[in-house]
């Protein structure tokens, strides 16, 4: 595993919970549902063109295993991926939290950014649902991703269909669960929060996973793999 894939995760994940969370604690009133939609999915697409080539910008733990199912990283360096990017989400939370407190009146307890169910759903929707919800979102994001790209990297266009897909799935989420589709994006924002959102977490790390695994399924299906993919650990970054 080489320094620059772990950093490049861990950078990539920072950003995307400090600008996607960011665009929801700082500017919901200004900006909307869509507004922040496409935050999320703009910030993902230019961490995808900037550091697709060195680790291939999966910055979400779902997509690492998606990943790892798929066969085209090793276990080793899916542990590496996870670590860097659930450090990535938390320090991302972190600066995000520390800007928050220099805005006079913000509140931050109990929400910022985080995800959630029933009474911290906009439309109240139930654990079951929220759950439901998150495996589809999940699987629509990860099977994105693993069928645009061939090996491990996001490379050429290839970032182009995974942001706007992240930007449709928030679209759609936003109003059910604040949209996770990725532990790291909602472990540091319920760090930070604290409260429920602390208390619900646990669904929005089991919910991505299931439907990475899933995805990873169909995908086998649709595209099934000429030759093994697995890549070892000095080398399974592009480039």
């Amino acid at each position: 595993m080489e320094t620059r894939t772990v950093a490049s995760e861990f950078i990539g994940t920072l950003l995307l919970v400090f600008f996607g969370v960011g665009a929801a604690v700082l500017g919901a009133d200004y900006i909307g549902v869509l507004g922040i939609a496409l935050s999320f999915g703009f910030v993902l697409l230019a961490v995808a063109y900037a550091l697709g080539p060195v680790s291939g910008a999966h910055v979400n733990p779902a997509v690492t295993l998606g990943m790892l199912l798929a066969r085209r990283i090793t276990p080793r360096a899916a542990i590496e991926y996870w670590i860097a990017q659930l450090v990535g989400g938390i320090v991302g939370a972190g600066l995000l939290y520390w800007l928050a407190q220099t805005v006079p009146g913000l509140k931050t307890d109990g929400t910022f950014g985080s995800n959630g169910w029933g009474s911290r759903s906009a439309v109240h929707i139930s654990l079951g649902g929220a759950f439901l919800a998150e495996v589809i979102l999940t699987f629509l994001l990860v099977f994105v991703v693993l069928a645009v790209t061939h090996r491990v990297a996001v490379v050429g266009f290839d970032g182009l269909p995974i942001g706007i897909a992240l930007a449709v799935i928030h679209l759609v989420g936003i109003p059910l669960t604040g949209t996770s589709v990725n532990p790291a994006r909602s472990l540091g924002p319920a760090l930070f929060a604290g409260g429920d959102a602390l208390s619900q977490l646990w669904l929005f790390i089991v919910a991505p996973l299931v439907g990475a695994a899933i995805a990873a399924a169909a995908h086998h299906v649709t595209h099934p793999p000429q030759e093994p993919k697995l890549v070892a650990d000095e080398r399974h970054a592009a480039g």
